[in-house]
């Protein structure tokens, strides 16, 4: 693969109609790490996760209100068992069945459902609209790296109206930062918070948890949560099998009771807890803290309150294990399934160096040969392909729910991984037959979108620049039609992989 195509399509997001990079196809993707927005235009009116915390509240509140003020259904009365037909009376016209209105309850569950999906559509196509648009496509590739890695679900309903916002507030800002500050951001920030459980994480000494135990006939659902802690460790920072305790998660975990989501808690509780304020901020609860030192990783760590599990994610920050652990999730992700080692090597070293900057992994990336091997190295996720596919037509506009319902199709539904480990960054989850026919039908709602407007032989050459096989040249000349050689090419081999 000729270099510009490998930074157009490896770095990038794919080519679109008219890009022609200047000069040195390295110079191209750093100048690119000057040009990156963190709040593009097509971002512009997304709702803040405080205005989204606030409504879920709002829900949750009306919610409970109507479910008490709702009468339970009436049970039906048990069926008589029928007469003999000798038995049954004459037919009289019966008054007409009156329909019991619907659950108000249920009503209201209904129209937050839709609701959510419309903020979710919407926060969707923004996203598609910022990597099809900018002309910094190096950076967007980035932007989806880290949210994969600080990976949220919005299967769960109190993330499905947050994990847009969570992906523009605590990880487009840090993008060009330091893997500290993203951290941070990420790990107090609502969605996270509310993904994992750790708002409702309580000491089991803490001063609630005193206070609930005194109070006889209450109930005590209130418990310590590890999740995140667990998380933070395993895929955040360190990784598996670098060293740390099933104490050490427990004990994080114990740190980081506190670290909460305010507009969540009601009444006295809120109130007693502290953990007030404007809905979807983060909020320290000192009577959710379980008091004491903790032993985490073989360190004492004596401070008091919020401040004893920030200190904690300060040193996991800059750790060694971490280092490691993003190089190769870096390595893998830009020079193949088996990222070789020289490269995790100086991605890790220039992670101690610099403590985590990360334009300066970036351009690390960006000099090292192993990213720039010939050939192609990666297949694409249904994201990457889907997005590069739009490119590759010229899409400048999207309809509300097209590309959530594509990426449904294809398998890889938006923020909705299922799980904090994120979607799979292999060939081995995406490459299957039952998903290239997905994407295979799918190509041709895309290609037919195209009327034929499109020359499909001129358009491929200019996304491959000198990459294009023989064979595929050979096949997107014979269609029958330019939409059949358009749909040819975004599913041909050059196109499927980077």
């Amino acid at each position: 693969m000729a270099e510009m195509s490998i930074a157009l399509n490896r770095f990038g997001l794919g080519a679109r109609p008219g890009d022609d990079p200047d000069g040195d196809p390295r110079d191209w993707l750093n100048r690119q790490l000057a040009r990156y927005v963190a709040a593009p235009p097509a971002m512009s009116g997304q709702p803040a996760s405080t205005a989204l915390v606030a409504q879920f509240a709002a829900y949750r509140e009306d919610l409970a209100k109507l479910r008490k003020a709702t009468p339970p259904p009436m049970q039906a009365s048990p069926a008589l068992p029928p007469r003999p037909a000798a038995a049954m009376p004459p037919m009289i016209e019966q008054p007409p069945i009156v329909q019991v209105g619907e659950d108000p309850a249920e009503r209201l569950r209904k129209q937050f459902g839709q609701q959510s999906r419309d903020l979710y559509n919407g926060a969707v196509t923004a996203r598609a609209l910022a990597a099809i648009q900018s002309p910094a496509p190096f950076g967007e590739r980035l932007v989806h790296f880290w949210a994969n890695h600080f990976a949220v679900s919005g299967d769960k309903m109190e993330v499905t109206n947050l994990a847009g916002a969570f992906e523009f507030e605590a990880i487009r800002p840090h993008v060009m930062g330091s893997f500290r500050d993203m951290l941070f951001a990420v790990e107090r920030h609502p969605a996270m918070l509310l993904f994992l459980d750790q708002a409702v994480s309580v000491g089991p000494n803490s001063p609630l948890a005193v206070r609930v135990g005194n109070r006889p006939n209450v109930r005590r659902n209130l418990g310590l949560n590890e999740n995140l802690a667990r998380e933070i460790l395993e895929l955040h920072t360190l990784g598996v099998r670098t060293g740390y305790t099933q104490t050490d998660v427990t004990e994080f975990a114990r740190a980081m009771t506190g670290w909460t989501v305010a507009g969540f808690g009601r009444g006295p509780v809120a109130k007693f807890t502290g953990a007030t304020g404007r809905p979807g901020d983060f909020v320290f609860a000192d009577a959710m803290h379980e008091p004491g030192t903790r032993t985490i990783l073989g360190k004492q760590w004596t401070l008091p309150g919020e401040a004893q599990a920030a200190a904690v994610l300060e040193y996991l920050a800059t750790h060694p294990a971490t280092a490691r652990h993003l190089a190769t999730k870096l390595a893998r992700h830009f020079a193949g399934d088996d990222p070789p080692p020289k490269l995790i090597a100086r991605l890790e070293a220039n992670f101690v160096k610099t403590g985590g900057d990360l334009p300066s992994l970036y351009r690390t990336l960006i000099a090292s040969p192993e990213c720039w091997a010939p050939g192609t190295v990666k297949f694409k996720s249904p994201w990457e392909w889907s997005i590069s596919a739009m490119r590759a037509v010229g899409t400048q506009q999207l309809q509300p729910n097209a590309v959530p319902g594509l990426l449904y199709q294809l398998g890889q539904p938006v923020w909705k991984p299922g799980s904090p480990a994120g979607w799979d960054d292999v060939a081995g989850a995406w490459a299957g037959p039952d998903a290239v026919l997905r994407r295979v039908e799918a190509v041709e709602r895309i290609a037919q979108r195209t009327r034929d407007q499109i020359d499909p032989r001129a358009r491929a050459a200019e996304l491959f620049p000198d990459t294009l096989s023989p064979a595929t040249a050979q096949a997107i000349a014979r269609a029958e039609s330019n939409s059949q050689g358009v749909a040819l090419m975004l599913v041909a081999p050059e196109f499927l992989r980077r």
